[in-house]
Protein backbone atom coordinates (compact mmCIF):
# COMPACT_ATOMS: atom_id res chain seq x y z
CA UNK A 1 0.00 0.00 0.00
CA UNK A 2 1.34 3.41 -0.96
CA UNK A 3 1.46 5.92 1.84
CA UNK A 4 1.25 8.87 -0.57
CA UNK A 5 -0.25 9.02 -4.05
CA UNK A 6 1.00 12.01 -6.03
CA UNK A 7 -1.07 13.33 -8.94
CA UNK A 8 1.05 15.57 -11.18
CA UNK A 9 0.29 17.62 -14.27
CA UNK A 10 3.55 18.02 -16.25
CA UNK A 11 2.00 20.80 -18.35
CA UNK A 12 1.40 23.15 -15.44
CA UNK A 13 3.78 26.11 -15.52
CA UNK A 14 5.27 25.40 -12.11
CA UNK A 15 6.16 21.81 -13.01
CA UNK A 16 8.36 22.68 -15.96
CA UNK A 17 11.31 23.32 -13.68
CA UNK A 18 10.72 21.01 -10.72
CA UNK A 19 9.17 17.87 -12.25
CA UNK A 20 12.52 16.09 -12.86
CA UNK A 21 13.32 16.54 -9.16
CA UNK A 22 9.86 15.31 -8.19
CA UNK A 23 10.25 12.21 -10.39
CA UNK A 24 13.65 11.46 -8.87
CA UNK A 25 12.24 11.81 -5.35
CA UNK A 26 9.33 9.47 -6.11
CA UNK A 27 11.68 6.91 -7.70
CA UNK A 28 13.80 6.93 -4.53
CA UNK A 29 10.78 6.47 -2.22
CA UNK A 30 8.87 3.27 -2.81
CA UNK A 31 5.93 4.34 -0.63
CA UNK A 32 5.09 7.17 -3.07
CA UNK A 33 2.88 6.27 -6.05
CA UNK A 34 3.30 8.88 -8.79
CA UNK A 35 0.67 9.30 -11.53
CA UNK A 36 1.04 11.94 -14.24
CA UNK A 37 -1.74 13.40 -16.37
CA UNK A 38 -1.34 15.82 -19.24
CA UNK A 39 -4.98 16.94 -19.39
CA UNK A 40 -7.77 17.30 -16.85
CA UNK A 41 -9.86 14.80 -18.84
CA UNK A 42 -7.47 12.10 -17.63
CA UNK A 43 -8.02 12.81 -13.94
CA UNK A 44 -11.01 10.45 -13.57
CA UNK A 45 -8.95 7.50 -14.83
CA UNK A 46 -6.03 8.62 -12.67
CA UNK A 47 -8.14 8.58 -9.50
CA UNK A 48 -9.59 5.16 -10.39
CA UNK A 49 -6.04 3.80 -10.56
CA UNK A 50 -4.89 5.65 -7.46
CA UNK A 51 -7.83 4.25 -5.48
CA UNK A 52 -6.52 0.73 -6.11
CA UNK A 53 -3.29 1.44 -4.21
CA UNK A 54 -5.27 2.81 -1.22
CA UNK A 55 -3.02 5.74 -0.28
CA UNK A 56 -3.11 7.36 3.12
CA UNK A 57 -2.73 10.81 1.49
CA UNK A 58 -3.51 12.14 -1.98
CA UNK A 59 -1.12 14.96 -2.96
CA UNK A 60 -1.89 17.20 -5.94
CA UNK A 61 1.00 18.72 -7.85
CA UNK A 62 -0.30 21.07 -10.54
CA UNK A 63 -1.83 24.42 -11.28
CA UNK A 64 -5.10 25.80 -9.99
CA UNK A 65 -7.08 24.10 -12.77
CA UNK A 66 -5.59 20.70 -11.92
CA UNK A 67 -6.49 21.11 -8.25
CA UNK A 68 -10.04 22.18 -9.11
CA UNK A 69 -10.61 19.29 -11.53
CA UNK A 70 -9.14 16.76 -9.09
CA UNK A 71 -11.31 17.96 -6.21
CA UNK A 72 -14.44 17.84 -8.41
CA UNK A 73 -13.72 14.29 -9.55
CA UNK A 74 -12.70 13.17 -6.06
CA UNK A 75 -15.99 14.42 -4.61
CA UNK A 76 -18.34 13.25 -7.36
CA UNK A 77 -16.52 10.17 -8.67
CA UNK A 78 -16.84 8.01 -5.57
CA UNK A 79 -13.58 6.21 -6.39
CA UNK A 80 -12.66 5.90 -2.70
CA UNK A 81 -16.13 5.07 -1.41
CA UNK A 82 -17.16 7.03 1.66
CA UNK A 83 -13.58 7.33 2.99
CA UNK A 84 -11.51 9.48 0.64
CA UNK A 85 -7.91 10.11 1.71
CA UNK A 86 -6.98 13.56 3.00
CA UNK A 87 -5.76 15.85 0.24
CA UNK A 88 -2.46 17.74 0.31
CA UNK A 89 -2.02 20.59 -2.18
CA UNK A 90 1.55 21.42 -3.16
CA UNK A 91 2.33 25.14 -3.67
CA UNK A 92 2.64 24.96 -7.43
CA UNK A 93 -0.12 27.24 -8.81
CA UNK A 94 0.08 30.91 -9.72
CA UNK A 95 -1.88 32.08 -6.69
CA UNK A 96 -1.42 29.13 -4.28
CA UNK A 97 -4.36 30.26 -2.11
CA UNK A 98 -5.48 26.72 -1.27
CA UNK A 99 -1.92 25.60 -0.53
CA UNK A 100 -1.36 28.71 1.60
CA UNK A 101 -4.51 28.04 3.61
CA UNK A 102 -3.21 24.53 4.31
CA UNK A 103 0.25 25.72 5.35
CA UNK A 104 2.07 24.64 2.17
CA UNK A 105 4.46 27.41 1.13
CA UNK A 106 7.81 27.67 -0.62
CA UNK A 107 9.34 24.89 -2.69
CA UNK A 108 6.84 22.21 -3.86
CA UNK A 109 9.38 19.41 -3.44
CA UNK A 110 10.02 20.40 0.18
CA UNK A 111 6.26 20.37 0.74
CA UNK A 112 6.06 16.89 -0.79
CA UNK A 113 8.88 15.70 1.47
CA UNK A 114 6.89 16.94 4.47
CA UNK A 115 3.74 15.20 3.22
CA UNK A 116 5.64 11.90 2.98
CA UNK A 117 7.19 12.42 6.40
CA UNK A 118 3.78 13.02 7.99
CA UNK A 119 2.26 10.03 6.18
CA UNK A 120 4.90 7.77 7.73
CA UNK A 121 3.75 8.88 11.18
CA UNK A 122 0.32 9.48 12.68
CA UNK A 123 -1.41 11.89 10.28
CA UNK A 124 -4.57 12.24 12.37
CA UNK A 125 -3.42 15.42 14.21
CA UNK A 126 -2.71 17.08 10.84
CA UNK A 127 -6.07 16.39 9.16
CA UNK A 128 -8.37 19.39 8.85
CA UNK A 129 -11.86 19.62 7.37
CA UNK A 130 -12.72 22.14 4.70
CA UNK A 131 -16.00 22.64 2.90
CA UNK A 132 -15.85 23.28 -0.84
CA UNK A 133 -17.78 25.65 -3.07
CA UNK A 134 -20.19 23.84 -5.40
CA UNK A 135 -20.80 25.98 -8.51
CA UNK A 136 -23.78 25.21 -10.75
CA UNK A 137 -26.51 26.90 -12.78
CA UNK A 138 -29.10 25.85 -10.21
CA UNK A 139 -30.59 23.08 -12.34
CA UNK A 140 -31.37 19.84 -10.50
CA UNK A 141 -29.51 17.55 -12.91
CA UNK A 142 -26.37 19.64 -13.39
CA UNK A 143 -23.08 18.37 -11.95
CA UNK A 144 -21.53 21.12 -9.83
CA UNK A 145 -17.90 22.11 -10.24
CA UNK A 146 -16.02 22.27 -6.94
CA UNK A 147 -13.40 24.66 -5.66
CA UNK A 148 -12.38 26.72 -2.64
CA UNK A 149 -11.86 30.24 -3.97
CA UNK A 150 -14.02 32.21 -6.41
CA UNK A 151 -13.21 35.66 -7.76
CA UNK A 152 -15.62 37.75 -9.79
CA UNK A 153 -16.41 41.25 -11.06
CA UNK A 154 -13.27 43.42 -11.23
CA UNK A 155 -11.17 40.70 -9.61
CA UNK A 156 -11.96 38.26 -12.42
CA UNK A 157 -11.07 40.96 -14.97
CA UNK A 158 -7.80 41.63 -13.13
CA UNK A 159 -6.94 37.91 -13.02
CA UNK A 160 -7.52 37.59 -16.76
CA UNK A 161 -5.51 40.79 -17.39
CA UNK A 162 -2.64 39.37 -15.35
CA UNK A 163 -2.89 35.98 -17.06
CA UNK A 164 -3.05 37.34 -20.61
CA UNK A 165 -0.91 40.50 -20.40
CA UNK A 166 1.49 40.25 -17.45
CA UNK A 167 2.42 36.57 -17.04
CA UNK A 168 3.66 36.26 -20.67
CA UNK A 169 6.34 38.85 -19.85
CA UNK A 170 7.99 36.22 -17.67
CA UNK A 171 8.22 38.19 -14.41
CA UNK A 172 8.09 36.49 -10.98
CA UNK A 173 4.56 35.85 -9.70
CA UNK A 174 4.83 38.37 -6.88
CA UNK A 175 5.95 41.17 -9.20
CA UNK A 176 3.27 40.22 -11.74
CA UNK A 177 0.58 40.49 -9.07
CA UNK A 178 1.98 43.84 -7.90
CA UNK A 179 1.91 45.27 -11.43
CA UNK A 180 -1.64 44.03 -11.89
CA UNK A 181 -2.70 45.69 -8.65
CA UNK A 182 -1.12 48.96 -9.71
CA UNK A 183 -2.87 48.76 -13.08
CA UNK A 184 -6.22 48.20 -11.32
CA UNK A 185 -5.69 51.22 -9.05
CA UNK A 186 -4.54 53.40 -11.96
CA UNK A 187 -7.62 52.40 -13.94
CA UNK A 188 -9.84 53.28 -10.98
CA UNK A 189 -8.18 56.65 -10.46
CA UNK A 190 -8.22 57.92 -14.04
CA UNK A 191 -11.55 56.33 -14.91
CA UNK A 192 -10.81 55.72 -18.59
CA UNK A 193 -10.69 52.60 -20.75
CA UNK A 194 -7.47 51.57 -22.45
CA UNK A 195 -6.13 48.36 -23.93
CA UNK A 196 -3.19 48.38 -21.51
CA UNK A 197 -5.49 48.54 -18.45
CA UNK A 198 -8.01 46.08 -16.95
CA UNK A 199 -11.58 46.72 -18.21
CA UNK A 200 -14.31 48.33 -16.14
CA UNK A 201 -16.29 45.59 -14.37
CA UNK A 202 -19.83 44.86 -15.56
CA UNK A 203 -22.81 45.45 -13.24
CA UNK A 204 -23.66 42.37 -11.20
CA UNK A 205 -26.27 41.37 -8.64
CA UNK A 206 -25.24 39.14 -5.74
CA UNK A 207 -27.99 37.53 -3.67
CA UNK A 208 -27.47 35.73 -0.38
CA UNK A 209 -30.16 33.34 0.79
CA UNK A 210 -32.24 34.99 3.52
CA UNK A 211 -29.97 38.07 3.55
CA UNK A 212 -31.10 40.08 0.53
CA UNK A 213 -29.21 41.26 -2.55
CA UNK A 214 -26.50 43.76 -3.42
CA UNK A 215 -26.22 45.23 -6.91
CA UNK A 216 -23.61 47.42 -8.58
CA UNK A 217 -20.10 47.46 -10.01
CA UNK A 218 -17.49 45.89 -7.76
CA UNK A 219 -13.71 46.03 -7.86
CA UNK A 220 -13.59 42.77 -5.91
CA UNK A 221 -16.04 39.91 -5.55
CA UNK A 222 -14.72 37.03 -3.48
CA UNK A 223 -16.46 33.87 -2.30
CA UNK A 224 -14.44 31.33 -0.37
CA UNK A 225 -14.51 28.57 2.20
CA UNK A 226 -10.87 29.25 3.04
CA UNK A 227 -9.93 30.71 6.39
CA UNK A 228 -7.79 33.41 4.78
CA UNK A 229 -9.01 36.32 2.71
CA UNK A 230 -7.43 37.51 -0.52
CA UNK A 231 -6.10 40.71 1.07
CA UNK A 232 -4.24 38.93 3.85
CA UNK A 233 -6.78 38.96 6.64
CA UNK A 234 -9.25 36.34 7.81
CA UNK A 235 -12.92 36.09 8.57
CA UNK A 236 -14.01 36.39 12.14
CA UNK A 237 -17.25 34.93 13.39
CA UNK A 238 -18.25 38.19 15.06
CA UNK A 239 -20.18 40.51 12.79
CA UNK A 240 -20.56 37.99 9.95
CA UNK A 241 -23.84 36.19 9.43
CA UNK A 242 -23.86 32.43 9.84
CA UNK A 243 -23.02 30.36 6.77
CA UNK A 244 -20.27 28.28 5.20
CA UNK A 245 -19.66 30.51 2.16
CA UNK A 246 -17.82 33.74 2.98
CA UNK A 247 -18.54 36.65 0.65
CA UNK A 248 -16.62 39.90 0.26
CA UNK A 249 -17.58 42.70 -2.12
CA UNK A 250 -15.63 45.93 -2.59
CA UNK A 251 -17.28 48.82 -4.44
CA UNK A 252 -15.67 49.93 -7.69
CA UNK A 253 -14.23 53.11 -6.15
CA UNK A 254 -10.56 53.93 -5.43
CA UNK A 255 -11.06 54.72 -1.76
CA UNK A 256 -13.17 51.60 -1.16
CA UNK A 257 -10.37 49.44 -2.54
CA UNK A 258 -7.77 51.41 -0.58
CA UNK A 259 -9.75 51.01 2.66
CA UNK A 260 -10.11 47.28 2.00
CA UNK A 261 -6.36 46.98 1.44
CA UNK A 262 -5.55 48.86 4.64
CA UNK A 263 -8.05 46.77 6.60
CA UNK A 264 -6.36 43.63 5.24
CA UNK A 265 -2.93 45.00 6.13
CA UNK A 266 -3.97 45.71 9.73
CA UNK A 267 -5.94 42.49 10.13
CA UNK A 268 -9.38 44.10 10.53
CA UNK A 269 -10.89 43.01 7.20
CA UNK A 270 -13.93 40.87 8.00
CA UNK A 271 -13.73 41.93 11.65
CA UNK A 272 -14.89 45.54 11.50
CA UNK A 273 -17.21 47.62 9.33
CA UNK A 274 -15.38 49.27 6.43
CA UNK A 275 -17.12 51.78 4.17
CA UNK A 276 -17.58 50.41 0.66
CA UNK A 277 -16.76 46.85 1.74
CA UNK A 278 -19.50 44.25 2.18
CA UNK A 279 -18.72 41.07 4.15
CA UNK A 280 -21.37 38.39 4.53
CA UNK A 281 -21.70 34.64 4.85
CA UNK A 282 -24.42 32.24 3.81
CA UNK A 283 -25.30 28.81 2.51
CA UNK A 284 -26.41 29.88 -0.97
CA UNK A 285 -25.13 32.74 -3.10
CA UNK A 286 -26.48 33.64 -6.55
CA UNK A 287 -24.52 35.80 -9.00
CA UNK A 288 -26.49 37.34 -11.86
CA UNK A 289 -25.48 39.70 -14.65
CA UNK A 290 -25.00 40.24 -18.35
CA UNK A 291 -21.95 38.12 -19.20
CA UNK A 292 -20.45 38.64 -15.76
CA UNK A 293 -17.44 36.33 -15.37
CA UNK A 294 -16.21 34.52 -12.29
CA UNK A 295 -13.11 32.38 -11.84
CA UNK A 296 -13.26 29.33 -9.57
CA UNK A 297 -9.77 28.02 -8.80
CA UNK A 298 -8.49 29.04 -12.22
CA UNK A 299 -11.51 28.06 -14.38
CA UNK A 300 -13.76 30.72 -15.95
CA UNK A 301 -17.56 30.65 -15.71
CA UNK A 302 -20.02 33.23 -16.99
CA UNK A 303 -23.45 34.31 -15.75
CA UNK A 304 -26.02 35.14 -18.40
CA UNK A 305 -29.59 36.48 -18.27
CA UNK A 306 -31.77 33.72 -16.87
CA UNK A 307 -28.70 31.56 -16.12
CA UNK A 308 -27.29 32.68 -12.78
CA UNK A 309 -24.25 31.21 -11.11
CA UNK A 310 -25.39 29.40 -7.97
CA UNK A 311 -22.93 28.65 -5.16
CA UNK A 312 -23.59 26.24 -2.30
CA UNK A 313 -21.26 24.51 0.18
CA UNK A 314 -20.41 20.81 0.17
CA UNK A 315 -20.01 18.67 3.23
CA UNK A 316 -16.63 18.65 4.98
CA UNK A 317 -13.71 17.22 2.96
CA UNK A 318 -10.49 16.06 4.67
CA UNK A 319 -7.24 17.87 3.88
CA UNK A 320 -3.72 17.47 5.19
CA UNK A 321 -2.41 20.62 6.85
CA UNK A 322 1.32 21.27 6.62
CA UNK A 323 1.22 24.17 9.07
CA UNK A 324 3.75 23.82 11.87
Amino acid sequence: MARVALLSNPRSTGNRAILPRVRAFCAANSDVFHYEVEHVDQIADALKTIARVRPQVLAINGGDGTVQAAMTELYHGGHFGDRPPPVAVLPNGKTNLIALDLGAVGDPLQALEKVVRLAREDIAPHIVARELIALSDGEANSRPVLGMFLGGAGLADAIMFCRNRIYPIGLPNGLSHLLTGLAVMFSLLIGIRASFLPPKPRPVQVSILRSGAVQGRFALLVVTTLQRLLLGSSFAEDGVSAGSLKLMLVDHRPFSLLRAGLAGLFGTLGRATVSGVHVEAGDEIRIEGERSSVILDGEIFEARPGRPIVLTPTGPVPFLSLAA
